[in-house]
């Protein structure tokens, strides 16, 4: 079975383009939608932008597949007299890698450009160099001195993304900013194409959720899973390529892209609906890794899991390298499996399952 083709890759490619920070996630929504808008019945969407396309919104049973939309960003925090502009994260930014970027303010008079300034290496003391910290990495956007700023349409709580764009590098990996977790709601989105397109009539209710506000604390799925109230669910976002350097292994476990599909443990996962996946993984000869993750998955799983009293609930995941940087990079093969994975355990799963461990 064929999974992606060239308006999947399309689809993708605009999806990541467009930025949808924390807080601003709806002109991401839109294309989603509209990508969606053939392969579902009807759209439910909430009051900050978590958009769900639903398949079979009759049945009383009701299947979650999810991923979360936003992505990391920056707020203007202070303007200092000579025009400099200094931030704070919205949600996980990373301070090391900001030197030297470029930027996109979003302000009311539209898209205003400007860099990360670092001083330059003949000015700095051997040895004794300031690391990039988050009370010391400024954005210069060519303006004389404060006034200029403003004039631009720049104040405090203008949000900040990076323009950095959609490659593919070396025919089969995907390149990009926000592919955490912009993969998520692509691949649910393929998920929901393959059932349209192959026919499959399921038993039950399928809910294409994609998430607001992720990044900074797992609210949008919070927030939607209390309107939906869903029997199972399934969420897919992205982990951590740990064989690239730096990284302990020991610490991290052992993920890496290319090796496909990565299947979490953890108090939160349902371990039928767990064993299910693989069981189903197996049988239809899908590669997939492993992974333990200890209190917490720090995904959405755990806002769906713990909500409206448990709701049976499952994660897999997309590994992926450099995560919270511009070139954040999964393989295409990967991205593949993990909706193919998706696609044949929905058709495994029938209302009568109960998931339940006293049955």
């Amino acid at each position: 079975m064929q999974i992606l083709n060239d308006a999947s890759i399309k689809f993708l490619e605009q999806y990541l383009n467009n930025a949808a920070p924390t807080g601003y996630e709806a002109g991401g929504q839109k294309i989603w939608m509209d990508y969606l808008r053939p392969y579902v019945d009807t759209f439910i969407t909430d009051t900050y932008g978590t958009a769900v396309g639903v398949i079979n919104p009759d049945a009383p049973f009701k299947v979650v597949i999810e991923g979360h939309s936003d992505e990391i960003s920056w707020y203007v925090n202070y303007i200092s007299d000579d025009g400099l502009i200094y931030v704070i994260r919205n949600g996980g930014s990373d301070h090391q890698i900001a030197p030297s970027k470029w930027v996109n303010i979003h302000t009311k008079k539209g898209i205003v450009k400007g860099v990360f300034g670092w001083p330059a290496i003949h000015t700095r003391k051997s040895g004794k160099e300031e690391t990039p910290k988050l009370d010391n990495i400024f954005i210069d956007v060519g303006a004389k001195d404060k006034k200029g700023v403003e004039e631009l349409g720049v104040h405090v709580g203008c949000v900040i993304t990076y323009p950095d764009q959609f490659h593919i590098l070396n025919e089969n990996k995907f390149v990009c900013r926000a592919i955490d977790n912009r993969a998520g709601g692509f691949m649910i989105a393929e998920v929901a194409r393959l059932i349209k397109e192959n026919k499959k009539e399921l038993p039950f209710g399928l809910y294409i959720t994609n998430s607001v506000q992720e990044e900074v604390g797992l609210r949008g799925a919070e927030m939607i899973t209390q309107t939906l109230q869903p029997d199972l669910a399934i969420v897919t976002d992205v982990c951590h390529d740990t064989t690239t350097p730096m990284i302990n292994k020991k610490e991290q476990g052992h993920t890496k892209i290319g090796d496909g599909p990565v299947i979490s443990y953890a108090p939160a996962v349902h371990n039928l609906l767990r064993e299910r996946i693989i069981e189903t993984a197996e049988a239809k000869d899908i590669p997939f890794q492993r992974l333990a993750s200890s209190r917490f998955t720090g995904t959405d799983t755990d806002a769906f899991a713990y909500s409206n009293g448990g709701v049976a609930s499952a994660l897999i995941s997309l590994p992926l390298r450099y995560m919270h940087t511009t070139v954040e990079m999964v393989q295409k093969e990967d991205v593949e499996n993990v909706i193919r994975l998706i696609y044949e355990t929905l058709l495994t799963i029938k209302p009568e399952d109960s998931f339940s461990y006293f049955d």
